[in-house]
């Protein structure tokens, strides 16, 4: 399996039912889970809640789409590359980028659109085209254009700048940190898409 199928498997259904959760209340959403793995099996998986510290078990289907990040460097995002950004907005209303992920070409539209996060309180995504790249005073400016509208973001020097890696169930290991994407309800959670934690490198988003 390429890395672009790889990652347009894990992705492209977690960006967009995000997306469009807005748009369709009646819509059930989906529950991103961020933590680290506490126990696992062959067909559970427990994830120790980032910040709150509370247990989420969630079933764990042999299907499951596994997938890792890799760091790449901020002069890594060029122009017309298609990028999914978490940012906070400051009190002046412009928008920094808390972690930038690169899509490959085959995932482009991914997700579009600009929508609430959960990242930290207030957050917002913005999965987007690159249309262009320039040097600010905070980092690097990126002028950002998806259906419907346009944002510019800039993007510090220490926010984290990654793409996908391949990853395998073998690489889900108590102690590593994962997000999940999971279906159901707190009762009968089941993960349909995990991003984890590999060669020292942890899902930012």
């Amino acid at each position: 399996m390429t890395l672009a199928t790889t990652a347009l498997r894990l992705f492209a259904g977690a960006a967009l039912i995000a997306s469009t959760a807005a748009m369709a209340q009646d819509a059930p959403a989906p529950t991103r889970i961020r933590g680290e793995i506490a126990a696992v099996d062959a067909n559970t998986i427990t994830v120790k809640r980032r910040g709150s510290g509370d247990m989420v078990k969630m079933a764990l289907k042999s299907d499951v789409n596994v997938g890792a990040v890799k760091n790449i460097d901020l002069a890594a995002i060029k122009k017309d590359a298609f990028i999914g950004t978490a940012t906070e907005t400051g009190a002046d209303g412009k928008l920094t980028a808390l972690e930038v992920v690169v899509f490959p070409e085959a995932a482009r539209g991914t997700g579009e659109g600009h929508y609430a996060w959960d990242l930290m309180p207030g957050s917002m995504m913005t999965n987007a085209n690159v249309d262009m790249v320039a040097s600010g005073v905070r980092g690097r400016v990126l002028t950002l254009s998806y259906k419907g509208g346009s944002q510019e973001v800039t993007v510090p020097e220490n926010a984290p700048v990654v793409t996908f890696a391949p990853a395998m169930r073998a690489d889900l290991i108590v102690g590593k940190k994962v997000f999940v994407v999971a279906t159901g309800s707190s009762a009968s959670y089941t993960a349909t898409r995990i991003v984890v934690e590999k060669d020292g490198v942890a899902p930012p988003m």
